[in-house]
């Protein structure tokens, strides 16, 4: 599979230097991982992939947390990836974790060699950096088994917090090419809550954590409007 240029290069100059430093200065304020891996509940025999899988730090996370589950990592930068692979070897998962370079609005079961659906397809704090994230989540969502979910943690739209600490926070994100996507967050609230899905918005709206069915292409297609502004704890 080709590569769009421009993104897969875009993600290789940013993350050439900070893929050695990413897992130590991220771990203060990419809030909600954990929880998400908490909600993952895979079983054994389980397909996880995560969109945007960076230095494995979740993949690694999710293959000691579910020690007979199958995991997937698609990623656009070649340099993450690099790091991505020295970590599963480090941590001896390699024969459970299957990386792959590619764009996110690309994903499906066939990059990876197969075509049974994923159990679960994760988005954690990557699409609020895929220019067409849209798209991303419309092959996610293809991409889920029967029983498939969508996982997604992310920033929020800071609605809750100062204003001036708000605008600090937008432009110190633009800087490593990061847009909030609060019209999604907006979309997610709502849904009304069911037996599998979950949403969670922490403190501050400063980020979310959601658990879902496949979201249907009509609405990703026209995601609009301002979030409500209620906060679950």
């Amino acid at each position: 599979m080709s590569l769009e240029p421009p993104h897969g290069a875009l993600m290789d100059r940013v993350y050439r230097r900070q893929r050695h430093i990413y897992n130590v200065t991220r771990r203060y304020y990419l809030v909600g991982r954990d929880d998400l891996i908490r909600g993952l509940d895979l079983r054994p025999g389980d397909r996880a992939v995560e969109i945007g899988c960076g230095t494995a730090r979740n993949l690694i996370a999710t293959a000691r947390r579910y020690p007979e589950a199958q995991l997937f990592g698609l990623d656009a930068s070649g340099e993450m990836l690099a790091t991505a692979g020295d970590a599963v070897s480090r941590a001896g998962i390699s024969r459970r974790v299957v990386l792959k370079r590619g764009l996110a609005e690309q994903m499906s079961p066939e990059l990876f060699g197969g075509s049974r659906g994923f159990e679960a397809a994760i988005f954690s704090y990557s699409l609020s950096m895929i220019p067409d994230w849209r798209p991303a989540l419309i092959a996610a969502s293809r991409a889920l088994s029967e029983h498939g979910r969508l996982h997604i943690v992310d920033f929020g739209d800071f609605g809750n917090l100062p204003g001036l600490v708000s605008a600090g926070l937008r432009a110190w994100l633009r800087k490593f090419h990061v847009v909030p996507r609060t019209e999604l967050l907006g979309t997610l609230e709502g849904i009304p809550p069911g037996p599998e899905g979950r949403l969670r918005v922490y403190p501050g709206r400063y980020a979310f954590c959601w658990r879902g069915e496949a979201l249907p292409e009509g609405v990703l297609a026209n995601v609009a409007g301002q979030p409500q502004a209620t906060e679950i704890s």
